[in-house]
């Protein structure tokens, strides 16, 4: 049976992970694999993409620290190449992080087809398109599927996995086992669905809150405090489904959906986006400034990071384990 994996190396077995695509996500993928100790080779077109990852690596590097790193794991086990076909030549899996259009994906994924040993799996960061669309030109197109982090992914557990049309079921099953060993919670989808699911309701709640601000209903601190002292609190450790359920009462869901069912109807919200004219995105930036209180973006990100630490050590959920055999 198909693997779609070097001969020989299981999930398990992996030791070097490619990333291909070096920004805030893929950078945050590169520190990611460090932490868990990997050797990873890294390529982005970019002139300035080596300085730039490396930046990103140390910047996340206390928190990853504080997270607990496994055996070996070191910033000095990253090497960024000068051209794709070197970053891919020994890998063992392969992460791509390449910017979201379209034909660049298709193209890139074609060429990382090509140079990638034959069998290992090829993930995709996308956080839109759907695999079928972009393996369009790659002729080993059963190894390519969609591994959708979020961001940042050297924190946040969360990777949904999916294949295409042309993606074999082993291909999925073994970057879902991937992922899982090496250190995320694991969505696997039995189907692509436009925004995968997170996005989706990421999504839904972002243009709600794009039509209070235009509309004048809400500033951005407002929006941003009723979620962090509101349900956020709860969605840390238990989602919007079971949240609502205990809204039931004894009687669960069931009588939650006969007693607020109707409300569902209330014209109380409105998914269509907004017009991003000059005056909401200037109101919305604006908004952020004041809410950022003079805190810079670095600053900004340690307060997050360490925020999500903070999360996850309260709820139990800081990764367990290490790697097996110092890697």
């Amino acid at each position: 049976m198909a693997t779609h994996a070097p001969e020989g190396v299981t999930p398990e077995d992996v030791r070097r992970v490619a990333c291909v695509g070096a920004g805030v996500i893929g950078g945050g993928w590169v520190a990611h694999f460090l932490a868990r100790g990997y050797d990873v080779t890294a390529w982005d077109p970019a002139p300035d993409a080596e300085l730039r990852l490396r930046r990103l690596v140390d910047a996340a590097w206390p928190a990853l620290t504080q997270l607990g790193l496994a055996d070996g794991a070191s910033r000095d086990r990253l090497t960024v190449t000068a051209t794709l076909e070197e970053a891919v030549a020994d890998a063992e899996f392969v992460q791509e992080s390449a910017p979201e259009k379209l034909d660049l994906k298709r193209d890139l994924l074609a060429r990382l087809d090509a140079a990638t040993p034959p069998r290992v799996v090829i993930a995709s960061s996308t956080s839109g398109y759907p695999m079928t669309d972009m393996q369009t030109d790659a002729g080993g197109a059963g190894r390519l599927v969609v591994g959708h982090p979020f961001n940042p992914p050297y924190l946040i557990p969360l990777v949904e996995v999916v294949g295409g049309e042309r993606t074999t079921a082993e291909a999925v099953a073994w970057a879902g086992r991937f992922y899982e060993v090496a250190g995320k919670s694991v969505i696997t989808m039995d189907r692509e669905v436009p925004g995968f699911i997170a996005n989706r309701l990421q999504e839904a709640l972002w243009r709600e809150a794009l039509h209070m601000v235009a509309n004048g209903e809400a500033t951005v601190k407002e929006i941003d405090d009723s979620i962090t002292e509101g349900p956020g609190l709860r969605w840390a450790f238990m989602g919007p489904m079971l949240t609502f359920a205990l809204a039931g009462g004894e009687g669960g869901m069931a009588h939650m959906l006969d007693h607020f069912g109707p409300s569902l109807k209330s014209p109380w919200t409105r998914l269509e986006a907004p017009e991003l004219d000059k005056t909401l995105y200037d109101a919305v930036v604006s908004g952020c400034d004041e809410a950022a209180a003079g805190r810079t973006i670095a600053d900004l990100v340690a307060e997050r990071d360490q925020g999500v630490i903070d999360v996850l050590r309260a709820t139990g959920r800081l990764p367990g384990g290490r790697k097996e055999g110092g890697k």
